[in-house]
């Protein structure tokens, strides 16, 4: 069995994900980061971007974040979002429409949001 660590994905409004992974990657202030068992304790900040979680059966769960913190230590990593969903929670057809309602309208934050939704269910 492969070496795990503790994943908490949290967002403002419950908690997302719980559980045993591989390797978590997550986009931060400083760039793409990936955490594995035993990393270097670590406390940074998320920018919205998909959450690539390997669980330790061999699976994958991916989340669309925007914004919060990333810590790790002890081998137990927090990922406490402002906004987080799984992708597939994701409704692609109304990701899309809100896509297209934001360009229309030159509202950056809310294409972001809907960009980075979008993104998280293609990795999946």
């Amino acid at each position: 069995m492969a070496a795990e660590l503790h994943v908490e994905l949290v967002a403002a409004d419950r908690q997302v994900w719980s559980g045993e992974a591989t390797l978590v990657v997550a986009r931060t202030s400083s760039g793409d980061i990936g955490v594995m068992p035993g990393h270097q304790p670590l406390l940074g900040v998320l920018e919205s971007g998909p959450v690539t979680i390997r669980t330790g059966e061999g699976g994958t769960v991916v989340a669309a974040v925007h914004g919060g913190f990333i810590s790790f230590a002890d081998n137990k990593l927090s990922l406490l979002a402002e906004i987080a969903e799984l992708s597939d929670e994701i409704d692609v057809q109304r990701a899309e429409r809100a896509l297209e309602r934001a360009k229309a309208e030159a509202d950056d934050s809310a294409e972001r949001r809907a960009d980075v939704r979008l993104r998280a269910v293609a990795v999946r």
